[in-house]
């Protein structure tokens, strides 16, 4: 199967930088959120990202133009026909089963009969995904969740659910290597395979602050000198936002018990509105530029 143009639902930042992957390998790609305006801000926060890698001599002027142009943007509050040509089109949106699966039906009813429709949860079920779209669509619903930063991290798992045909997974692993990803294919199980590895591990560096063992910021200096990670756990949780965190470990361990019971150290921050980066606190203090600044205050104390 011959893919031309792409689709993903949510302009967040997984979800922007999914489209941009589709997007700097040379493709027509439509990204859409419920509001034209967080389509909008999807798009300027990539332009800018972009921006900074010309000016790091990562790529040129032009490259950045021709990237950015393939991205058109849409609001699906009302209609999802920008949809309806896509070849393959990729949900990215909140984690709530019931949110997905209206955008999934949507999609069933306008796209073109050979339209592969997936979905990049990082936690529910595949196959109880493709309950929303029709017997017909089944065949042509997969999972494709990626690693965030999505425009950088190469794996990407491919997820069949049971009725998702051989010739759909071959061919989402044939344009996955297309734009430069390394696809892994995993069992349709909750939490895949890279986030049962990875919600064990970061509780884990919870459950050592917590009890005291370390501080926050040993913690990321054993992942950075020790263990050789590029950036530390918590760093890499205040990026990703701690309230999505805490809503795949909830889920989780509704699935498999106490090995991935939420800590009660990230929720304490969730509640009190510190979700990370994107409000500026978590366990770091992030200045309005993305950088870190120092501990946040509540370690600080």
């Amino acid at each position: 199967m011959k893919m031309k143009k792409f689709g993903v639902v949510g302009a967040g930042m997984m979800g922007a930088e999914i489209a941009l992957c589709f997007a700097q390998a040379g493709y027509e790609t439509v990204l859409g959120d419920i509001k034209l305006e967080f389509a909008e801000n999807g798009k300027k926060r990539l332009d800018g990202m972009l921006a900074k890698r010309v000016a790091k001599g990562k790529m040129t002027e032009e490259e950045k133009t021709a990237a950015m142009n393939n991205i058109k943007v849409t609001c699906t509050a009302d209609s999802v026909a920008d949809y309806a040509d896509c070849d393959l089109i990729v949900e990215a949106a909140l984690e709530v089963f019931e949110i997905k699966s209206d955008i999934f039906k949507r999609l069933d009813e306008v796209c073109k009969e050979s339209t592969i429709i997936a979905s990049n949860t990082s936690s529910i079920s595949i196959t109880k995904l493709s309950t929303a779209v029709s017997a017909a669509r089944a065949p042509r619903f997969i999972g494709l969740h990626y690693n965030s930063p999505a425009s950088i991290m190469k794996l990407v798992e491919v997820i069949p659910a049971v009725n998702t045909s051989a010739e759909t997974t071959e061919a989402c692993k044939e344009i996955l290597k297309k734009i430069g990803k390394e696809p892994v294919q995993c069992k349709d199980v909750v939490g895949f395979g890279l986030n049962r590895l990875f919600h064990c591990f970061y509780l884990e560096a919870c459950r050592l602050v917590e009890e005291g063992v370390c501080t926050v910021e040993d913690v990321d200096k054993i992942c950075l000198y020790g263990l050789g990670h590029p950036q530390g756990i918590f760093k890499l949780l205040d990026m990703l936002t701690l309230e999505l965190s805490v809503t795949v470990d909830k889920i989780m361990f509704e699935a498999y018990g106490d090995r991935f019971r939420p800590s009660a150290e990230m929720q304490r921050l969730v509640y009190a509105g510190h979700l990370g980066k994107k409000t500026g606190s978590g366990f770091y203090d992030w200045d309005e530029n993305g950088k870190v600044i120092g501990m946040s205050a509540y370690y600080r104390k």
